[in-house]
């Protein structure tokens, strides 16, 4: 027999989108109900397992660092790696609104709830062929996404009108209720009772994340300029983000757009101890190593480095034989530049213990490089070139690695060190040396270190996929969050916020983002539907 129910706001979804809304919600006096898919102790989604950086300007923390910076520089840079079209009114628009309000509606709201963020500020994609972020932008909350979650649920749960607020966990919404032309409420199936449920609300609000953990959705809206979809493509996104009220909002007639947008990363290894199919891990790959293609050359002669355009670097993969890359490293570098984005592996972060991750910084990090060599399988290491080679070529026998290429590529990069830095006409030392030039790269990247150096050793190689995590396109919004039709008109009493509207307006980032526009667009769309809601008018 089926479950059924009433309450004045349903939520989908318990990211921090989802947990934003509510809590500004509930100040209204409203029943708020959350529905999650997942297992409770995984509330917060994503977010949980993320880094937790945003890009935010004119922070107290940019001006300590000596960052000048304003949100007519932000939009401009943004703009720059958007690359909207004249018909993307909504995604440039919710492009504008972030930067005029990230500071004052996301970092000083965060700030009020308790969120600490840590003190230095990092520059991310800085633009390759075309201008990206001006001046560091990326602020990282101290504790992660993890802690980011702690807070806020602890904010939710603790609210004055906590009694206003229920949360279900494992029930799979898979439709909308619709009366009379309006949204009514959603159906789906609780999965922990095996029992189909119906909500009737006021208003349904979506905050379902995106399409990005269901890899075939990967492969079906594929970037047109990346190619043909490689064999593999490992999942870092959630694994409920299968796009299914994408799907259920098309059949009410509304408008999902740019699908295409995906933001995926280019160093994704396998998990040791996967939780899904294809479960990676997306390492933050060192300045240092050699980026190489699946034969072991070299990728140039424009050569690979992180740090500068992400999209371009998937991109670039794409279009190479076999889909997938090596990176060629030795210890030293691996243990000083190399991390996993997340909150699983910086312990020290995440548990905000300042000594140890001091340390971790400026010595670098035994716990991450032993668990990367002992338990991941795409980690291999060897005490010559040689023996790399071979090892490199028994871990995919499909791909013959040209051994003496990649040994000949290796010394001519170490023979340009070895001239002196005067000499050095090599682009990626070039990027080094700009990358060290502000203070948060300079101490967690080497200064000119071969590959080739037994004091280094042993050697270390990597192969790398393509590693599918969040979709900046999603169900297209208005500036108050309503959920839009094909003709442009708002669907009455349905909105969505967060990965789910494409971060705004069904594509806020456009083609590429600046980094750390996620989370902090989550908070902002959150809270611009919660007002759009109670009736309070935003800009």
């Amino acid at each position: 027999m089926a479950e059924s129910a009433k309450t004045d706001i349903v939520i989908v979804g318990g990211g921090i989108a989802g947990i934003t809304a509510a809590l500004e919600l509930l100040d209204t006096n409203k029943r708020v109900w959350i529905l999650d898919r997942d297992d409770e102790v995984n509330f917060g989604g994503l977010a949980r397992e993320a880094f937790g950086g945003m890009a935010l300007c004119g922070t107290p923390l940019q001006k300590f660092n000596g960052i000048r910076d304003n949100p007519e520089l932000m939009l401009r840079d943004w703009l720059s790696f958007a690359d909207f079209s004249d018909t993307d009114h909504w995604p440039r628009y919710w492009a504008e609104a972030y930067c005029q309000r990230n500071y004052a509606d996301v970092y000083r709201w965060l700030r009020k709830q308790g969120t600490q963020f840590f003190p230095a500020v990092n520059w991310v994609e800085r633009g390759e062929f075309m201008p990206g972020n001006s001046v560091p932008r990326y602020h990282i909350v101290w504790g992660t996404g993890w802690e980011l979650v702690r807070v806020l649920e602890s904010r939710l749960r603790g609210h004055g009108r906590a009694s206003n607020l229920r949360i279900s966990f494992h029930h799979r919404v898979e439709e909308f209720l619709t009366r009379n032309g309006k949204v009514s409420g959603i159906r789906g199936v609780n999965e922990a009772a095996g029992v189909p449920f119906e909500v009737e609300a006021d208003v349904v609000l979506v905050a379902t994340g995106g399409i990005n953990g269901n890899l075939e959705k990967v492969r079906q809206h594929w970037p047109r300029d990346w190619g043909i979809p490689p064999a593999t493509i490992l999942n870092g996104s959630h694994r409920y983000s299968g796009g299914l009220l994408h799907e259920a909002s098309e059949q009410i007639g509304a408008n999902v757009t740019h699908l295409d947008w995906q933001w995926n990363y280019a160093a994704g290894i396998h998990h040791p101890e996967p939780k899904m199919p294809l479960h990676g891990l997306s390492l933050i790959p060192p300045k240092s190593a050699l980026w190489m293609d699946a034969t072991g050359r070299r990728v140039g002669p424009h050569p690979m480095v992180t740090g500068f355009d992400t999209h371009g670097l998937c991109q670039r993969i794409c279009q190479l034989p076999h889909g997938y890359t090596w990176q060629v490293m030795n210890r030293k570098i691996a243990h000083k530049e190399i991390s996993i984005s997340g909150s699983e592996h910086n312990p020290a972060f995440r548990d905000r213990k300042p000594v140890t991750f001091a340390r971790e910084i400026l010595l670098g990090n035994d716990n991450l490089y032993n668990y990367l060599v002992n338990q991941c399988p795409d980690v291999i290491t060897a005490n010559s070139l040689q023996e790399l080679g071979s090892k490199m070529n028994a871990i995919d026998p499909d791909v013959a690695v040209d051994i003496e290429g990649m040994v000949h590529d290796v010394l001519h990069y170490d023979a340009v060190i070895d001239r002196g830095s005067s000499f050095h006409n090599d682009d990626q030392l070039r990027r080094i040396e700009h990358a060290r030039r502000w203070k948060g790269d300079k101490v967690r990247t080497l200064k000119y270190q071969k590959i080739d150096d037994p004091s280094a050793y042993p050697l270390v190689a990597i192969r790398e996929f393509i590693i599918s995590r969040k979709s900046m396109g999603g169900i297209q919004t208005d500036n108050h969050c309503r959920v839009l039709n094909t003709q442009g008109h708002p669907i009455e009493n349905l909105y969505a916020v967060g990965e789910a509207a494409g971060f705004g307006g069904g594509g806020a980032n456009g083609n590429r983002s600046l980094e750390g526009t996620f989370l902090s667009a989550c908070v902002l769309t959150g809270r611009v539907a919660a007002r759009s809601i109670a009736g309070h008018a935003d800009p």
